[in-house]
């Protein structure tokens, strides 16, 4: 494994590891009827966590074999992880589904992580008009990705 990554993997198995039984804990008025500043509630933040576990995945994987930069869709972008999120109505997924999902899809993130070849961290991709964004720059910023929503969560479910 890369040295430089070696937290960015253990903050990711650690925090799934603390979470996934405080997910499950919630009781479901607060997972579903809870908002943030951005209207969504629990169930909508993870699944937009679980989104975000899948699409750096591709990312890792496309950007060690295609040429870079690359052009990968930035679902992020104008209100496309809105868009997800209602598209699969995370909203009415059964939660400990959705709990167990968000658990493996972001250990496999780390498993991803592990597995990335040295020499494919400056690899780029183009996450949208004139920003690229390298394999390495990307993988360094999961983490913190990871804990912001983790801390919208914490703030939703702490009058729990």
């Amino acid at each position: 494994m890369i040295e430089e990554f070696e937290p960015v993997v253990k903050g990711i198995i650690a925090l799934t590891n603390e979470w996934e039984p405080r997910l499950s804990g919630l009781p479901l008025d607060v997972i579903e009827e809870r908002r943030n500043s951005q209207n969504r509630n629990i169930k909508q933040i993870v699944g937009h966590m679980i989104d975000s576990a899948s699409n750096n995945t591709h990312r890792i994987v496309h950007l060690q074999y295609q040429q870079s930069p690359f052009q990968f869709p930035n679902y992020a972008t104008l209100g496309n992880n809105d868009r997800w999120i209602a598209i699969q109505n995370y909203e009415t997924e059964e939660w400990n589904v959705l709990v167990q999902l968000w658990k493996f899809s972001n250990l496999h993130v780390a498993h991803v992580i592990v597995n990335i070849a040295r020499d494919k961290t400056d690899n780029k991709w183009v996450a949208g008009p004139g920003e690229l964004v390298s394999l390495k720059d990307m993988v360094l910023d999961y983490l913190r990705h990871f804990n912001l929503h983790l801390a919208e969560v914490e703030e939703l479910a702490a009058i729990f």
